[in-house]
C-alpha cells in the first residue's frame, strides 16, 4: 500500500476523506495508550489501520444519512470512533460497561472534538433499554455470539431497524446456527454482507439482522418503537 502522511494507507484517504487527520490522531492515541490501558494487545500496534480503523469505518456504507446509531460494547472505540470520524452526520452513542474504558472514550471524543455521546452500561440492562430505545442501527464488534447479541441488541432497535454485527469467516455458520434464537427475539432473516470491497484489502464481514417483530419487556409492555393505536389499546 502507498503510505500517506503519518503512515496511513492509501485506502484511508478514500474512507476518511478530509477528516483523515482525525483518524491519524486516533491511531496515535491508540499507539500511545492502547497497550498500557488494556485497550489493544501488543500485536495490534502494527495493524491498527487495516484491522481496526478501516475495518470498522467501511461499515458506514450500510448506514443511512443522519441515522441514530448505538455502538454496543465499544471498548477501545471500535467501530464507533472510526464511524464518527468518517460520518459526522450520524447521531452516535457509544455504550460500554467498564468505567476505565468509558473514561478513555470520553478523552478521545474530547481530543478529536467529536459529537458523540458515551454511556456506561450493558445493552441488556433495563435503564439502558429505556434511555436508548428505538435506534435505527445497533453495531457490535467482537462482543458475543449471534444468539446472545440478538437478545441484547434487537430490543434497542425500532421496528425496521438493523443490527450490524461485525464477524469473522464463520459468520454464515453462526447465523445459520442461531437463526431460531434470533427469530425468537424479533429478528428477521439475517444476511452476511461484505463492506469495503475494492477499497480495503480484506473486506469487513457483517451479519445484518432487521428487527421485524415486537418483543416485550419485563412489565409485558410492547417495545416495538411504534405508538399503539386506539384499536390496539382496546385489545
Amino acid at each position: 500500500m502507498n503510505a500517506l502522511t503519518g503512515g496511513a494507507p492509501s485506502a484511508a484517504r478514500v474512507v476518511f476523506g478530509e477528516r483523515l487527520a482525525l483518524a491519524e490522531r486516533f491511531v496515535e492515541l491508540l499507539q500511545e495508550h492502547g497497550i498500557r490501558r488494556g485497550l489493544i494487545g501488543p500485536r495490534e500496534l502494527d495493524r491498527l489501520w487495516e484491522r481496526h480503523l478501516l475495518n470498522s469505518a467501511v461499515i458506514a456504507e450500510l448506514l443511512p444519512p443522519n441515522c441514530r446509531v448505538l455502538d454496543v460494547g465499544s471498548g477501545a472505540g471500535l467501530p464507533g470512533i472510526p464511524l464518527a470520524i468518517a460520518r459526522p452526520d450520524l447521531n452516535l452513542t457509544l455504550l460500554e460497561p467498564m468505567a476505565r474504558r468509558v473514561t478513555w472514550l470520553q478523552e478521545v471524543i474530547t481530543e478529536l472534538a467529536l459529537t458523540v455521546e458515551v454511556m456506561r452500561g450493558r445493552a441488556e440492562e433495563g435503564p439502558v433499554r429505556e434511555r436508548l430505545a428505538d435506534q435505527d442501527v445497533v453495531t457490535a464488534r467482537a462482543v458475543a455470539p449471534m444468539e446472545r447479541l440478538a437478545k441484547w441488541c434487537l430490543p434497542l432497535l425500532r421496528s425496521g431497524g438493523r443490527l450490524l454485527a461485525m464477524k469473522g469467516e464463520s459468520a454464515a455458520e453462526e447465523l445459520e446456527r442461531d437463526a431460531a434464537a434470533i427469530a425468537a427475539v424479533g429478528g428477521g432473516r439475517g444476511e452476511v454482507v461484505s463492506c469495503g470491497v475494492g477499497v480495503i484489502e480484506v473486506p469487513t464481514t457483517v451479519v445484518v439482522v432487521e428487527r421485524v417483530a415486537a418483543t416485550r419487556n419485563a412489565s409485558g409492555r410492547r417495545r416495538d418503537g411504534a405508538r399503539r393505536t386506539r384499536k390496539d389499546r382496546g385489545r
